[in-house]
């Protein structure tokens, strides 16, 4: 098409933070480039969204679909953050019952893109005969893709026992470092699927009923496993960059990020480990406990971010054990729900981050640098994260037992120790210091940007 010609994009993420952000990005740029951008999600995930820029206001308009009642989920849930794990599934039929009013929306407002998540196996189907194409994008990175592997495979019976899932796929051509699944991390992804239709199934119709794949990745971090992705689906994959966020002050939290700096300040360049699992993960009080002592046992400075759980699972406010904020309140600060990330990553003080693996809190803490001490939250694709990252050598995981996930705060502070101070961990702060060359790069990050938009303005089928 005319590359002056301005589009109308639908933009159409799965109900949770980690992909509603990712998806707001993308628009933003989009949006910048003069094309028309309606965001499509339930009134409490535009909510929680940051406001945005007046000069965008006039091409980005969001569109709310109420997000229709299905039995099993709780009343007036809207997100993956509120619900825990066992509930997932039926957040999923819910969001397959936006399919009649997105078609209505479709069929009256001149869209000629979607770019869609990973989730809605059925838009192919209301796209097609509007003749609208889509983008499917993976909010994950490309050797997670790799990994999950061609639509033959996510349609087949090669896979069905979760053993299965805990070899690294014949169809990955390049040294992959073991990047695959634990026992107990498929055991427990498993959890949140629909019986119906697995999110593997959904999966492949996508890449099977796209025009092309993006994700949030790029060559310059895993070229292989793009490379390989192209080959697997037969199609065009144009990675988006990895969308390092900018650093910005939380106006709403100024104080809570004054007395958190204050207390930074204060200590040594690199010598504070930052821990903090994400808005979705939900562990045992006996993972608490043995991630509490083996972080206390460490003897370091630390900030660790402890949240509450979603509904239905009781309030979570005594499980770190009895008495440890007070014991180690000369050197650790323990915040509640929330904490002002990015910001505390940023700072000279943080060396190292505990961190559940989550492919958003890896770019956050790459783009400044910070060793990983690896503990995947089980969900998803953090326990592939965690394998990549390991084999890059930019962090290193906690043992754990394969088939119950169980480990010991003893050796929780040995992995912390052999990352943040002791001489044979040099070798992870200086591939994760070097690793700022990419996830801090921001001209990179535009490039990927202009890219994956001038692909969507020249493409014809």
């Amino acid at each position: 098409m005319d590359r002056t010609e301005k589009l109308h994009i639908a933009m159409f993420p799965w109900l949770a933070y980690g992909h509603t952000m990712p998806f707001l990005e993308v628009s933003k740029f989009l949006a910048q480039k003069g094309h028309r951008i309606s965001y499509i999600s339930t009134p409490k995930n535009i909510s929680r969204l940051p406001k945005l820029p007046s000069h965008l206001s006039s091409n980005l308009s969001f569109v709310e679909f109420s997000l229709p009642h299905v039995h099993g989920l709780p009343p007036g849930v809207e997100s993956t953050s509120e619900v825990p794990i066992d509930k997932v599934p039926y957040l999923k039929r819910a969001y397959d019952k936006l399919r009649d009013p997105l078609s209505d929306f479709l069929k009256n407002s001149n869209v000629n893109w979607i770019i869609h998540d990973s989730l809605p196996y059925w838009l192919p189907g209301i796209a097609a005969p509007l003749s609208i194409n889509l983008v499917f994008f993976s909010i994950f990175n490309a050797s997670t893709s790799t990994f999950v592997g061609p639509p033959s495979a996510l349609h087949g019976d090669r896979r069905k026992r979760p053993e299965d899932f805990t070899v690294v796929p014949e169809w990955i051509d390049y040294p992959c470092n073991n990047v695959s699944f634990k026992l107990y991390e498929i055991v427990n992804y498993q959890q949140c699927m629909d019986d119906d239709v697995s999110d593997f199934h959904r999966i492949g119709r996508l890449i099977q009923g796209c025009q092309f794949v993006t994700m949030r990745t790029c060559f310059e971090f895993e070229q292989d496993a793009i490379k390989l992705l192209i080959k697997l689906y037969q199609k065009p994959v144009v990675p988006v960059g990895l969308l390092p966020p900018l650093l910005s002050l939380p106006s709403n939290e100024d104080n809570k990020w004054k007395a958190i700096k204050s207390w930074l300040d204060s200590k040594g360049e690199k010598s504070v480990l930052y821990i903090a699992f994400g808005s979705e993960v939900n562990l045992s009080e006996e993972s608490m406990h043995q991630l509490a002592f083996g972080i206390e046992k460490s003897n370091l400075p630390f900030i660790w971010v402890v949240r509450t759980s979603p509904v239905g699972e009781g309030q979570m406010n005594d499980i770190i054990p009895p008495g440890y904020q007070k014991r180690v309140s000369n050197r650790g600060l323990v915040l509640r729900d929330w904490a002002p990330q990015l910001q505390i990553l940023a700072h000279s003080s943080v060396g190292g981050f505990l961190t559940h693996c989550g492919w958003s809190s890896i770019i956050e803490a790459l783009k400044y640098g910070r060793a990983l001490i690896l503990f995947s939250g089980g969900y998803s694709d953090q326990g592939l994260n965690a394998r990549l990252l390991h084999g890059k050598k930019v962090g290193l995981e906690i043992e754990r037992n394969e088939v119950d996930g169980s480990f010991t705060s003893d050796l929780v502070a040995a992995t912390i120790r052999r990352v943040m101070v002791e001489p044979e961990g040099e070798v992870f702060r200086a591939n994760a210091q070097a690793m700022r060359e990419i996830f801090g790069n921001e001209e990179l990050s535009n490039n990927y940007l202009n890219e994956f938009t001038r692909f969507i303005e020249e493409f014809s089928p």
